[in-house]
């Protein structure tokens, strides 16, 4: 079975906890992190938990995941409305890919209801607060079974 997974974090996305507690939750993102780690290691995956605030930096951690990982869940954060060049990463990789939102971008500012790289993900998890990360993770585990 393919199990090797990566959980990438778009900009502002370390400051959960301290920010917009209505939209985001009170959760932090250490723990989070330690949750997400946990329940890919419950699942039989193992899972690496990224974040950047740098959109080059995310470019680099996807095109690294080519060749590292099975599967993909991101939270491309603000940059899921902006950035060709992490969409055009995303393409490239030929593997399970999970776009996860915490909050609802459909339900939010108009700028924040147009995703770059939802035509381009396996799927999506939209407006689920921190729940999201693990049914994503319990879907991309799902994804990478059925491949086999």
């Amino acid at each position: 079975m393919n199990n090797k997974i990566i959980i990438i974090n778009g900009p502002n996305l370390n400051l959960l906890g301290e920010r917009e507690q209505s939209q985001y939750g009170s959760i932090t993102f250490n723990e989070l992190k330690e949750i997400c780690l946990n329940k890919s290691k419950e699942l039989g995956l193992i899972a690496e938990f990224s974040q950047s605030n740098i959109e080059g930096q995310i470019v680099n951690i996807i095109q690294d995941s080519i060749k590292n990982f099975d599967g993909i869940i991101i939270n491309a954060a603000a940059f899921t409305h902006t950035s060709v060049a992490i969409r055009d990463a995303l393409s490239i990789f030929k593997k399970p890919i999970i776009e996860l939102h915490i909050s609802n971008i459909y339900k939010r500012e108009e700028f924040r209801q147009k995703s770059l790289i939802s035509d381009i993900a396996t799927g999506g998890i939209f407006g689920l607060g921190s729940d999201g990360y693990i049914l994503a993770i319990i879907s991309m585990q799902k994804l990478l079974k059925n491949e086999n």
